[in-house]
Parts: C-alpha cells; sequence; structure tokens
C-alpha cells in the first residue's frame, strides 16, 4: 500500500500531465498561528507556519478529495516562498504557474484565536504583495480554459497589474463551466467598499458559481437578506449562487433549485480555515456530479471539520473523513441524501 507521501507525490506528478481539475488564482503566502489560544499576540511565545492564502487554501483542500489542482499566484524569492512552493506539492497542488518576484517579499499573516467566533487577522502584505503582482503575461490562458473549474477570489481584482491579470484569465475562460467566483471581501485590501463593489459587478456576469458571506453579498450585489442576495447574484447571470450564514446555515439557489443546509455542528477552535474548506468542498461536489444538496452539505461539513482544528491548509479533510461526517449527521439534513 503506498503511503501518503507517495500518494501525494503521484497525485502531483500527474497534475502536471493532465488536465486539471482545478485551477486557482490569488493570494497565498504564509500563515502564522499561535499555538497558544485565547491571548493577545503581544503575549503569544509559540506558534506554528503554515500554508496560506484562500485561493491557495482551496486548492489544497480539493486536492485532499483527490482533484488535481493548481495555483496561479506570484511568490517572492525569499525562504518563505520556497516553503509555500514546497508545501504546495506536499499538499498535492502543483506549483508550475508560480511565478518569482524579486521585488516583493512573500506575505505573512498573523492570527489571534478567541474562539469561538473572534479570530483577527493581521496582513503583512506592504508595500504590495507578490500575488497583487501578477500581469497578464503570467496567466497560462490554455490552462485556464480547460481546467474543469476555474476559482477566482475578489481581493485579486484590488489592485492593478493583479486587477487586469484576472480579467485576462476571465477572458480566456469564456465563462465556461464551472467559473466561480469567491466574493471574499477584506476591507483592508481596498480604498472602499464602492471601489469593491465595482471591481465586482464587472466581473460577476463572467462566472458561473458564486459564493459569500452576507456582508460579501452586500458588497457584491447590494443585498445581504439571503434570499434576495441569492436573487440578485442569479440576475447577474451566475447560474449557482452560495450565501454563507454563519450559525444560520447556507442558502444555495439556481434558478429552479434552492437548498437551505443547516451548520454541521462541532466545537469551533479556529474559524479562520472554514470557507477555504467549504469551497474545495464546493469545487468537489460539483467535479464529482454530486446533487446540490449533497453538495452544499458536504462544503459545511468540510467547514465543520477545519473550524474545530488549529490550522488550516494541513486540517482539510480528504473525501473518507468527510463523508463519515456526513453519515453522522445525515438525520439532522435530509434522510433521503443519495450515497452515504
Amino acid at each position: 500500500m503506498s503511503s501518503p507521501t507517495e500518494m501525494t507525490q503521484a497525485r502531483t506528478a500527474r497534475t502536471e500531465d493532465d488536465e486539471l481539475d482545478l485551477l486557482t488564482i490569488g493570494r497565498c503566502g504564509v500563515d502564522v498561528y499561535p499555538f497558544q489560544t485565547g491571548i493577545g499576540l503581544e503575549d503569544v511565545t509559540s506558534f506554528g507556519k503554515f500554508l496560506g492564502g484562500s485561493p491557495t487554501n482551496v486548492a489544497v483542500a480539493a486536492a485532499r478529495q483527490g482533484a488535481r489542482s493548481a495555483v496561479i499566484t506570484e511568490v517572492g524569492d525569499d525562504p518563505f516562498g520556497r516553503f509555500v512552493c514546497r508545501e504546495m506539492k506536499r499538499l498535492g497542488v502543483s506549483d508550475r504557474f508560480v511565478a518569482r518576484n524579486e521585488d516583493y517579499n512573500t506575505p505573512v499573516t498573523f492570527c489571534e484565536i478567541f474562539p469561538p467566533d473572534d479570530f483577527p487577522l493581521y496582513f503583512y502584505r506592504e508595500p504590495s504583495a507578490p500575488d497583487l503582482e501578477l500581469t497578464e503575461q503570467d496567466i497560462p490562458s490554455e490552462a485556464v480554459r480547460e481546467a474543469r473549474i476555474f476559482w477566482i477570489s475578489a481581493t485579486g481584482l484590488s489592485k492593478e497589474p493583479s486587477r487586469s491579470a484576472h480579467a485576462a484569465a476571465l477572458d480566456a475562460r469564456e465563462r465556461r463551466r464551472h467559473t466561480i467566483i469567491d466574493l471574499d471581501y477584506r476591507a483592508m485590501f481596498w480604498p472602499d467598499e464602492a471601489a469593491a463593489h465595482e471591481a465586482v459587478a464587472r466581473v460577476l456576469p463572467k462566472t458561473t458559481v458564486a459564493i459569500g458571506n452576507r456582508e460579501e453579498c452586500r458588497i457584491a450585489v447590494g443585498e445581504s437578506e439571503p434570499e434576495r442576495a441569492a436573487d440578485a447574484l442569479l440576475e447577474t447571470g451566475v447560474e449557482l449562487a452560495i450565501v454563507k450564514q454563519g450559525l444560520r446555515g447556507t442558502l444555495a439557489k439556481t434558478r429552479d433549485e434552492r437548498v437551505a443546509m443547516p451548520v454541521t455542528p462541532v466545537t469551533t477552535k479556529n474559524g479562520l480555515g472554514a470557507g477555504d474548506a467549504f469551497g474545495g468542498a464546493v469545487c468537489h461536489g460539483l467535479l464529482s456530479g454530486w446533487s446540490l444538496a449533497k453538495t452544499i452539505f458536504a462544503a459545511s461539513t468540510a467547514g465543520a471539520i477545519v473550524s474545530s482544528r488549529l490550522e488550516c491548509s494541513t486540517a482539510m479533510p480528504a473525501e473518507p473523513e468527510l463523508l463519515a461526517l456526513m453519515r453522522a449527521h445525515r438525520d439532522d439534513v435530509a434522510s433521503d441524501l443519495e450515497d452515504l
């Protein structure tokens, strides 16, 4: 039987040669998480270093469930940049579209952990981060066009030249299914909410799936009430709108289907990676041809699993663990979900 390391290496090698299941673009870097929780960073004495950046973590999450994943991004020509590429490959994600930037350092993000619902983030990305310096020339148009899923994050639209690089990628994609936008709004990346709304509104018609929480939906389409937000997203042309509501669960809508999914109950340790796990599981469900209900149940469950752990990228569940927890909570959701 192959070891986990051998299986990861084989999956990465296969990614180099085969059509990609998932190609993401945008943020990457190093997450520094405190091993001591419930206290401020000024009092923390020990930390762990992990691969980070939302689109990168989504690629990892999908790879953990068998997807051939890669990321379009840039890292600094520095030790942390080398760590990012090495860790990507170790976790089953190809780094063939990762460029080196000699002008800016690989970004570092610190967090504080105050369970169950307070996890402040501190981004060190000044004067710029390599992933926001992507240019149109960095876009592998054929790979973008041919990947089964192409995933972008709204934060990649916050600054030039990254904004134009994302636009070029979406033009190359030509709105093939599935083209996903994570509405991911981080105020520190933008001059104001109006700028974020304008940038997101410009690209929504070029995507087929939109995922965001209530605040992110408000920024994108001016609606935070879940039903109205989902409908407003559908009116932009997307085929699937997913509105995350925290402890109130998730609403997913197409033009002829509606799924309201409660949360999968766990004890939260660090909620920061839950959204990326959610996104990776959405990709897994779409790639596997699962029903909308099963896909959203899987996404909710994957997010719950990661929120019960300290780290993010290395906490992503593989499919057997994911399905096991889904089976354990199936009766809380719907008894007729198939293949559980």
